[in-house]
């Protein structure tokens, strides 16, 4: 489905208002989140099936709401809804003390547990779709080693799931959450992979939770999510104490 589809032709009984409350329920819906583009004017009009004086008033009024912002030059976007998860100076702070990231998953495993359990209950045929799509993702790149690709599936995986579980606020707060995720403060893959080795313990554990809410399993999804949250959180303090036991056998080998 193009971004076009997504919009409808609507009656001309009070275009203008029409307009904006079928952009105001896609935004509430989760829908459309924050920074996504809409199409072109000419595009979105023809979509809609109005004309583009009244297209340009709705979008107008949309914007006086605060909920899309016009970019001269490049269009009409999203307005930031939920602001960030933390603000640069913050991330910054988090990024120089571990045990920030400790507090940070700790939270994602809440949502990320209560997000696959809503998911198998509720994920449609076309989330069902984007799930298998993404989890064949995470299989190429694994076979390919492609380490950028794996990472972009991973983010988008986790995203699909949120969007899925159908929850609105829980979409929204969850997309400001993975945006910390995406600025690599705390870790990446990477030191993953040096617990994991290969990958393929994390690529088992997507593919646990993805195919538990395609099999409609609420309990697995949960456990699912939960386990490879937990798996994170052992790595990464496995590795701390790793660099810390090579930094004191450093400063024996030294005096020695």
């Amino acid at each position: 489905m193009t971004s076009i589809e997504l919009f409808e032709p609507i009656g001309h009984e009070s275009v203008a208002d029409s307009v904006i409350g079928q952009i105001e329920k896609m935004i509430a819906a989760g829908i459309l989140k924050e920074g996504r583009r809409l199409p072109a004017e000419r595009n979105l009009a023809e979509a809609l099936g109005v004309s583009r004086p009244k297209l340009r008033e709705a979008l107008q009024s949309l914007e006086g709401r605060g909920l899309v912002q016009t970019r001269h030059g490049e269009g009409t976007f999203i307005a930031p809804l939920t602001g960030r998860a933390m603000l640069p100076a913050l991330q910054a702070l988090y990024g120089r003390h571990e045990p920030a990231f400790f507090d940070y998953l700790e939270y994602r495993r809440a949502q990320e547990e209560f997000a696959a359990r809503l998911a198998a209950e509720r994920a449609t045929r076309a989330d069902r779709a984007r799930l298998r799509e993404i989890l064949g993702d995470l299989e190429i790149a694994w076979k390919e080693n492609n380490m950028e690709k794996s990472s972009e599936a991973d983010f988008q995986l986790h995203s699909a799931i949120v969007d899925a579980s159908q929850n609105a606020t829980l979409i929204h707060m969850m997309a400001s959450i993975y945006d910390v995720a995406r600025q690599r403060l705390f870790h990446n893959r990477d030191f993953l992979r040096t617990i994991d080795g290969t990958g393929a313990q994390l690529l088992a554990q997507h593919k646990d939770i993805g195919e538990a809410i395609l099999e409609a399993d609420p309990a697995r999804a949960s456990t699912a999510a939960v386990t490879h949250i937990d798996f994170v959180l052992k790595s990464f303090r496995n590795w701390i104490e790793q660099n810390r036991r090579e930094v004191l056998s450093e400063k024996r080998r030294i005096l020695s």
